[in-house]
């Protein structure tokens, strides 16, 4: 049985190493809003919201999960017994349109607190069966053809087994193609669209097919399902969904309706990890293979989204770069590491498996704020 007394929600800013840029936007600071879940007998739990700084990817946003954490979700669950993390997913959608990324940060939490009041790995919790999760990397796009091959080659040389390319009208086609020349046909490649493209580009799209992609992740709108299933029928390379499944009603309609072959599953874009669950199995009934994607997190969402990756259906390498890709210290004291054939290391201890480093979090806290009953 849990019962949460508090959940103290932080904000922090990290500076990422290099900027991160997609179709719709380019980060260099990472707003990340943290929440730690305290339990009547002390016990503390992490998770971390992925709402970006601005409503570029997803409509949510830190300010936005904020206000819905504090004035709804909270004091849903807080006082609250619960038997299992299971059944926290329910309350807090119940009468609540959307918000999936805060619902997702106060679920989450959930399971990490009862991996932790368990003494079990968060994994194990989830069902893992694996020890260790194949990482592939997501390189942002780049000003020219050339830096561009440098980096997916200095990653290939890293150990990742798969390099996704962030694309967008004007740096697509002759980037995949320098790329694929640069790398040869063995390696597993990826593009990523993020919605930047309509069914007016079909040539365009249709070009990507003479370079063997193991993927093109979200051409068209990130609320589409009909489209996709328009382009999939006209381009030999499989679609991944990723904005537009949502839930796993919408799973079941991508499927139905032939709108793509692959799912990536994100957590916090779900509404979290129980429907993460819901969909991976649903994709693995029907021979749909799931990778779990990133959303640049710090040390905390990462080590939800590897315990999920160890769910067997994660059949494709995963958006799980090691902390330093992206920090130049992470908030976690066990930072998260690759080894050279490309794998990271699934935690056996308890909860997410990792420390964190709550000094250096006070440090990088620009706001906080404890909510109780």
């Amino acid at each position: 049985m849990m019962q949460v007394e508090s959940i103290t929600l932080r904000e922090i800013r990290m500076n990422l190493r290099e900027p991160f840029e997609i179709s719709s936007g380019v980060e260099e600071e990472r707003r990340i809003l943290l929440l730690e879940l305290r339990e009547a007998d002390g016990t503390s739990a992490w998770s971390e919201c992925v709402a970006g700084n601005a409503p570029n990817y997803f409509p949510e946003t830190v300010d936005s999960a904020w206000v819905v954490i504090k004035n709804w979700l909270a004091p849903r669950v807080i006082g609250r017994e619960f038997e299992s993390a299971d059944e926290v997913g329910p309350a807090v959608e119940q009468d609540v349109r959307g918000n999936n990324m805060a619902r997702a940060a106060v679920e989450m939490g959930f399971w990490a607190l009862q991996a932790e009041m368990e003494n079990i790995p968060l994994a194990k919790l989830l069902g893992g069966t694996r020890d260790k999760v194949s990482a592939g990397i997501s390189i942002g796009i780049q000003p020219d053809v050339e830096t561009l091959i440098s980096k997916a080659e200095r990653a290939i040389g890293e150990g990742y087994s798969k390099i996704k390319i962030k694309i967008k009208p004007d740096k697509d086609v002759e980037y995949v193609r320098a790329v694929r020349e640069a790398l040869g046909d063995d390696v597993a490649i990826m593009a990523d669209a993020n919605s930047a493209y309509t069914l007016d580009d079909v040539s365009t799209l249709r070009r990507l097919d003479e370079f063997n992609l193991v993927t093109i992740e979200q051409p068209l709108a990130w609320d589409d399902l009909i489209q996709h299933a328009d382009l999939q029928q006209r381009i030999k390379t499989p679609i991944c969904l990723d904005e537009s499944i949502t839930t796993l009603t919408r799973a079941r309609e991508m499927v139905k309706l032939g709108s793509g072959k692959i799912i990536n599953i994100k957590p916090g874009r779900v509404g979290g990890l129980r429907q993460s669950k819901f969909i991976h199995d649903f994709a693995e009934e029907n021979g749909v293979p799931v990778w779990c994607g990133g959303m640049l997190e710090s040390g905390i969402g990462r080590a939800h989204n590897i315990a999920l990756a160890s769910l067997p259906n994660f059949s494709l390498p995963s958006d799980l770069s090691p902390s330093h890709r992206y920090w130049d210290r992470d908030i976690v004291r066990q930072e998260w590491t690759m080894d050279p054939q490309g794998y990271v290391q699934v935690p056996h201890a308890p909860g997410i498996g990792v420390d964190v480093d709550v000094d250096f979090v006070d440090d990088l806290t620009v706001q906080s704020e404890e909510i109780t009953s």
